[in-house]
């Protein structure tokens, strides 16, 4: 592993790292964009068919293109982090690094996250329900056909690292209620 890399960042390199890289990807398909991308799909002709909402106040539509907003912002700050690491980014290819700084310290799934922000955030935007409705279908299809997977796979590739980090934090996002105390 190039010693630099690691001692600028948090990431575990998959070479000479806890696991050996099993030389095989999560996926054959890159499942994630290809869900968000048909949820939204989904979500423009059911509204075309059968439109769930009106017209919304202005101040709905900015507070949507805001929660949009957020989850795009989520989203490059999570490739970019990943950038920062050398890591791979490409959910149909195998992990390089383990990261665990920046968004993926409060997310194991950041990107992905996002993605499903930038739905939510859709549905005030562009006085679409439909998005509030495909969204929950778009979370459970990428944990099923991605999220578990790629664990999987982080998993057989940095080992204990990876089990210490997934203990951490959570999958999608921790929710915390009451004071705690």
């Amino acid at each position: 592993m190039n010693p630099r890399r690691r001692s600028t960042s948090e990431a575990v390199g998959a070479a000479g790292g806890p696991g050996k890289p099993k030389g095989s990807a999560p996926n054959s398909i890159p499942w994630p964009p290809i869900i968000y991308v048909a949820a939204t799909a989904a979500a423009v002709i059911l509204n075309q068919v059968r439109p769930l909402g009106g017209t919304p106040p202005w101040a709905y539509r900015a507070a949507g293109l805001a929660v949009m907003a957020a989850g795009f912002a989520l989203d490059c700050s999570a490739m970019l982090t990943m950038r920062r690491q050398h890591a791979n980014i490409l959910p149909h290819r195998a992990a390089t690094s383990l990261v665990t700084t920046g968004p993926f310290s409060l997310s194991r799934n950041p990107i992905y996250l996002g993605n499903t922000v930038m739905l939510l955030g859709a549905a005030a935007t562009f006085a679409n329900a439909w998005f509030l409705v495909v969204a929950p279908f778009a979370v459970g299809a990428v944990t099923r056909l991605a999220i578990r997977r790629e664990e999987r796979h982080m998993g057989e590739t940095f080992g204990a690292a990876w089990r210490d980090y997934a203990g951490r934090v959570p999958r999608w996002l921790r929710w915390r209620l009451g004071s705690g105390a």
